[in-house]
């Protein structure tokens, strides 16, 4: 340790002579410097200068702080971590850098002036009171600005990036806060530090207290407060998916996010009376006791609102009941193909509705109507399906999906242009903002697939985005996961009577050996079928603990390997990432059968304790619209690229999806994990030939009919299940919570789009509760599950009904049947506490 700090204590002082690169997107720069003072022992007049700096200017003076190091290819280098730009001290400098060219205009004898009227600590003065500048004579106020500008550019950015540095940010970071704030960056940290969080990517709520805490923020803080309500406000609808919070929970989760970031006991009051303050100051919304990130608020009214615009347009589609049919009765003549009685319903409720919603499992033809549709609005519209016919103009049918795969497949099975929703709006990737300004929509008919998988922010973002003169279809399953992020809007919509909608249940795409299909439905159903644990020629099922799913996966794939199946054509899917069976175990596994490097000589390198190789299967974890790539997509590693390298300096990694390659630098590779094996959230809008599915005990609370079936669908060809039947079962029992959400009430209401902000007698009777609140603040935020670790490897959970009554013993025989938790009763004990001293 003593090493590393002296060699944090190195600097150099020196002239930039040359600046050899430097990458815009994160300051990283390689320069040539003239050394003129130094404490490391180097003795040559130049050497190679790497970091992260703002604007250096070539012949300023600077000193650089770090420690040297050997590059393999161009020798010894100086690293740099923090810096600062030298000031001249003595009137002959001051004089003759405030003259020389990067102050045009201003000559010796202007210099001298500036000199005369400020003094000595002229630059300091300038940077921080640069109204002093009209105190020198015949300095023009154009002058006056540039001095400013350029004296902080030089000087005030250092010196800030210097100031964030000794608050434990380092230097890109600290570079990454002064690009969004510039010279108000410690102007605004002083001011809140908790903006830091929203501005800010990879600051969290710690982050910022701990920067708050140095900055004099008592713990019991309004300012602190605030920030850990906002912060657990967006926090529990993020990872609940619901829009709203209760009053009572956001009170109770708020004060265990306070006291978890400093050991400071806050009291129920103070966060109550702070909710109430939010409220009254719309920083938050509440209806009754329910309490609103203002995003989320927003967003529902505005989807209510434009469900209501969209269908009072239904008395102006008008097609002749005969014309339907006839164009009907050609298109199938045409194409060869017979509609079933739900599909031709489908189809006829569609046309006439300016909003239509179809739904339907796997199976049930919801392409063959998708199809349908479009072939037969083109008919009625005098429309052509010829692409070549639209050369100069926009076609006039848009077809969007959530994500590229599902994009993909539509234009796989439709042969029509198809692109993700955020393509299609030109968001470019904050359309949870309620100011996002997206793309209006210009066309005749919109269909949007996979709508389960649309969530608040979007719904809102897309709908408004549509013009009232254009018909809009709406696909999904009702019966799949619902949005990564916060609502339902597949399922709330479908609850809403006046829309018109049409569920597809009769079974098509079946053949008499394909089983698939009828599993998923009979889980839909509630049942696990008698022959579920037989295997199928298109199923099997294996049944194994949670330490047998690791050696199981490694025979099947290994075998399905040596059959000809590619990692592509292969993909596992898990509820959960830690544990044996876990999906983070299984990716590195999976990885060493499809990509291993057992003699070292395949490119490779390690992030965050992963290793990527060249030809890895990687998933996108973000959604990132300028790029076409999206939370969920699925590519393949084409190229390593090291520092020392290439041309940036920076070690980066090339992702190829299916339209775009894409090249990540060191610093985006959190964007990216393995996907050998995935969850099966990220799996929604996929298809592959093989899926492998692995469901056992220790998967408990994450155990729900939705996440099987959703995991089951996503297999085209061949599914493999592996596990514990008691698992399976658990899965078709439990119908999971449904997530709360206030859409349903927005869109039937005859008020929608009046918005309130009255402060309610419950929510203040709610909080206002102390004696409760200070009770219930120490219970465990999930009561019914609790996490147990053994070993720091197995996570195991164990739940109780709340309506069970216990037995008053411990069995062996309970503790296996997850009846009852083994350390019952000992919350809170340590080994000292049965220990006795004489």
């Amino acid at each position: 340790m003593e090493n590393s700090e002296e060699l944090k204590e190195c600097y150099i002082v020196g002239k930039v002579l040359a600046i050899f690169f430097q990458n815009p997107t994160n300051f990283y720069k390689v320069v040539l410097v003239n050394v003129l003072d130094t404490n490391t022992g180097y003795l040559e007049n130049e050497i190679v200068v790497t970091g992260n700096f703002g604007d250096l200017q070539e012949n300023d003076l600077y000193q650089f702080k770090g420690h040297i190091v050997e590059h393999p290819r161009y020798g010894l280098q100086f690293q740099s971590e923090t810096y600062q730009q030298e000031k001249p001290t003595t009137k002959s400098g001051l004089v003759a850098y405030l003259s020389s060219d990067q102050f045009p205009g201003i000559g010796k004898k202007t210099a001298e002036n500036i000199l005369d009227a400020l003094g000595s600590e002229a630059i300091d003065i300038i940077v921080e009171q640069p109204e002093r500048l009209k105190e020198v004579k015949g300095l023009t106020p154009k002058k006056r600005q540039m001095l400013t500008e350029k004296i902080r550019l030089n000087y005030g950015m250092e010196q800030i990036v210097l100031q964030l540095n000794s608050y434990g940010f380092g230097n890109q970071l600290s570079l990454s806060i002064y690009q969004h704030y510039q010279e108000k960056t410690l102007e605004v940290l002083r001011e809140n530090p908790y903006q830091l969080t929203e501005d800010i990517e990879g600051i969290g709520f710690k982050r910022a207290d701990q920067l708050a805490e140095q900055l004099g923020y008592e713990a019991t803080s309004p300012r602190r407060i605030q920030a850990g309500i906002l912060h657990e406000l967006f926090q529990l609808s993020i990872l609940a998916g619901d829009t709203y919070v209760e009053a009572d929970q956001l009170l109770v989760e708020t004060i265990q996010t306070l006291e978890g970031s400093r050991p400071v006991e806050i009291l129920p009051e103070l966060v109550a009376d702070q909710i109430i303050e939010l409220v009254q100051q719309e920083k938050i919304q509440q209806e009754e006791t329910k309490l609103y990130d203002n995003s989320l608020f927003y967003a529902e009214w505005g989807i209510a609102s434009q469900i209501q615009r969209l269908l009072e347009r239904k008395k102006e589609i008008n097609y002749e009941e005969k014309e339907v049919e006839q164009a009907l009765k050609a298109i199938q003549k045409r194409e060869g193909i017979k509609y079933g009685p739900s599909q031709l319903l489908a189809i006829k409720e569609a046309i006439k509705s300016p909003l239509f919603i179809l739904t339907g499992g796997p199976g049930t033809g919801k392409t063959t109507v998708i199809n349908g549709l479009v072939m037969l609005f083109a008919e009625l519209n005098g429309l052509s399906l010829d692409l070549d016919d639209y050369t100069n103009d926009l076609f006039p049918i848009l077809l969007a999906a959530p994500t590229g795969r599902a994009a993909k497949r539509m234009n796989e099975t439709t042969q029509l242009p198809s692109g993700t929703i955020h393509r299609l709006l030109g968001l470019t990737g904050r359309e949870k903002n309620p100011e996002a300004v997206a793309n209006d929509l210009d066309g005749s008919l919109l269909i949007v697939d996979e709508m389960s998988m649309v969530d608040t922010w979007l719904a809102n973002t897309l709908l408004k985005a549509i013009p009232t003169n254009m018909q809009v279809i709406l696909v999904g399953d009702k019966d799949q996961l619902p949005s990564v992020g916060p609502g339902q809007v597949l399922h709330d919509l479908l609850t809403i009577p006046t829309i018109p909608k049409c569920e597809l249940v009769d079974i098509y795409r079946q053949g008499t050996d394909s089983t698939i299909i009828s599993l998923a439905h009979s889980i839909i159903e509630g049942q696990l079928p008698v022959d579920f644990t037989q295997n199928k020629p298109d199923r099997s099922y294996f049944e194994c603990q949670a330490y047998q799913i690791e050696p199981v996966i490694r025979q099947i794939v290994t075998r399905a390997k040596e059959k000809g199946f590619e990692a592509k054509d292969i993909q596992v899917l898990a509820p959960m990432y830690r544990g044996p069976a876990g999906i983070d175990r299984l990716n590195i596994m999976l990885q060493n059968i499809f990509n291993p490097n057992e003699d070292g000589t395949r490119k490779e390198v390690t992030w965050n304790k992963q290793v990527y190789r060249i030809g890895d299967k990687v998933l996108q974890l973000v959604n990132n619209p300028e790029s076409n790539v999206f939370n969920g997509d699925m590519g393949e590693i084409t190229g390593i690229s090291l520092g020392k390298e290439n041309e940036s300096k920076v070690d980066e990694l090339t992702v190829r999806f299916d339209e775009v390659e894409i090249v990540y630098p060191r610093n985006e590779w959190s964007q990216l994990t393995l996907s050998y094996c995935c969850s099966i959230h990220k799996s929604q809008g996929s298809e592959f030939k093989m899926v492998i599915v692995p469901m056992v005990m220790s998967f408990q609370r994450m155990l729900q009919r939705n996440l099987l079936y959703t995991a089951i669908t996503r297999s085209k060809d061949i599914l493999i299940l592996l596990g514990e039947e008691q698992a399976f079962s658990l899965c078709v029992n439990n119908l999971g919570t449904e997530r709360k959400t206030t859409l349903v009430q927005r869109i039937i209401s005859s008020t929608a789009g009046e918005l309130t902000h009255q402060l309610t007698q419950e929510l203040q009777q709610q909080l206002k509760e102390t004696p409760k609140l200070k009770e219930k603040k120490r219970k465990e935020p999930l009561p019914e599950t609790k996490e147990i670790s053994l070993f720091d490897e197995t996570v195991d959970e164990f739940h109780v009904e709340e309506s069970e009554a216990l037995p008053d013993y411990l069995t062996i025989e309970l503790i296996k049947q997850r009846v009852v938790d083994p350390m019952i009763g000992m919350e809170g004990k340590t080994p000292f506490d049965f220990m006795s001293c004489k």
